[in-house]
């Protein structure tokens, strides 16, 4: 029995199983630099600015096969098979020699992350293993299943987190960073990612034997995840490279990471409509000063309970202090208090839902993690930003244990990991 203090103990065995693989590497020689090949997730890239920014950044740019650009989604997907292909017939990218772990780790900002990459044994919510924590949007998991099955390999890894011990998996994660790394680049926003292989026998016993006591957390991926999932029931056989997918697993009680907010761009409703049907809801307070200032006013509102900034118009508007009785009247009874009082449940249920009556369609609502490009696309379409706040970690994690989903794209955990230092070929498995 751990006796840590973790709630890691509720993990049904065998808990988690991180398997080598042999990763796919980009051969340093042949592209311009690995910094220049990498990329954010493919769900942070704003598009279409920030796409056509990695695209011109380098011809090998990750990008290409994660968010690959034609007419339709088919298309799309054979190019980046077809693309994957070619950059391995060219020796662009490379298989190393023999599988293994790999331990990644980010600085930056005044943040230092480490973390193990591998092939994780894939399982089901109701098995207490890998807890998610927010719903998913279907047409998204048919899209990247799509992409998967066309490329068969994990273009980048999810980032999952669990809550170690001291010892086993994060000794060796931090004796193995002592080491030369396999490969280091900085990227442009100024965090220097290094990567370097574990192959060793002991460790590799040290680090599985540790980690079959715990469960993860899902911190960022959830798409991929149920996207694993729905490529492993297609295939259906145990043992089979279905079976696992690429993540990154990060020991939170060694490295805490960060976690934010993803705002809402409402790309129909302009500032003043969304104020004008409000009534008496919400208590609006006009902030004429900076985004900043903005933030500040919500961090202080969201002590005192549900709020939210809304922008478009060239000014903020901070809303607070919800009628209890509106949200009595609009916020399901059958989930946990946490959960009926969370901004994102507020947000959804009461405002998006009741209030504005939008549907959470990706014509209507698109996710941005900054709040910046939020606020400035909403001026330049003429729509609505509801900037959030971010959600504690420790209440994401208890909310996940009791089984209860969040609203979608509720949190931002990071550093996010960058695409494109090491991929998984199913080929290679």
């Amino acid at each position: 029995m751990n006796t840590s203090g973790h709630a890691a103990d509720d993990v049904r065995a065998p808990g988690l199983r991180l398997s080598p693989f042999r990763g796919l590497r980009y051969v340093p020689e042949r592209v311009g630099s690995l910094a220049a090949v990498t990329s954010p997730p493919y769900d942070v890239v704003v598009r279409p600015d920030g796409l056509l920014h990695l695209e011109s950044a380098d011809p090998h740019n990750i990008v290409r096969l994660i968010l690959p650009q034609a007419i339709t989604a088919g298309t799309r997907h054979r190019k980046a098979a077809v693309t994957l292909d070619r950059w391995l017939a060219d020796g662009i990218l490379a298989p190393d020699p023999e599988p293994a772990l790999y331990v990644y780790e980010q600085r930056g900002d005044g943040l230092l992350q480490r973390g193990l990459i591998g092939a994780l044994e894939l399982s089901d919510p109701a098995d207490g293993i890998v807890l998610p924590h927010e719903d998913v949007m279907p047409h998204v998991v048919a899209d990247r299943a799509a992409l998967m099955r066309s490329t068969a390999a994990n273009l980048d890894p999810l980032l999952l987190t669990y809550r170690g011990e001291g010892d086993g998996a994060g000794a060796v994660v931090d004796r193995v960073a002592e080491r030369e790394p396999l490969l280091s680049t900085t990227t442009e926003d100024g965090f220097r990612h290094s990567l370097w292989a574990v192959t060793n026998p002991a460790d590799l016993t040290a680090i599985a034997t540790e980690l079959s006591r715990h469960q993860a957390l899902i911190a960022d991926g959830h798409h991929r995840w149920a996207t694993y999932l729905r490529l492993r029931d297609e295939h259906g056989a145990a043992g089979d490279p279905w079976s696992r997918g690429l993540v990154l697993l990060v020991d939170t009680a060694r490295y805490p990471l960060r976690v934010r907010a993803i705002h809402r761009l409402l790309q129909r409703l302009p500032v003043a409509e969304a104020l004008a049907v409000l009534g008496d809801g919400f208590r609006v307070t006009r902030i004429d000063g900076p985004l900043s200032a903005a933030q500040e006013a919500l961090a202080a509102a969201t002590a005192e309970g549900n709020a939210f900034v809304l922008a478009g118009d060239g000014a903020f508007h901070l809303l607070d202090r919800p009628d209890p009785e509106l949200l009595a009247r609009t916020i399901r009874t059958d989930r946990p208090e946490a959960w009926r009082t969370l901004d994102a449940t507020v947000l959804h249920a009461t405002l998006l839902e009741h209030v504005w009556h939008i549907p959470d369609d990706p014509e209507d609502i698109s996710y941005i993690h900054d709040a910046a490009a939020a606020v400035a696309q909403a001026e330049r379409r003429g729509g609505t930003a509801v900037l959030m706040h971010p959600v504690k970690e420790e209440v994401v994690r208890d909310l996940a244990r009791q089984g209860v989903t969040m609203p979608r794209k509720s949190t931002s955990f990071g550093p996010k990991p960058a695409t494109g230092l090491v991929l998984r070929s199913l080929a290679l498995d």
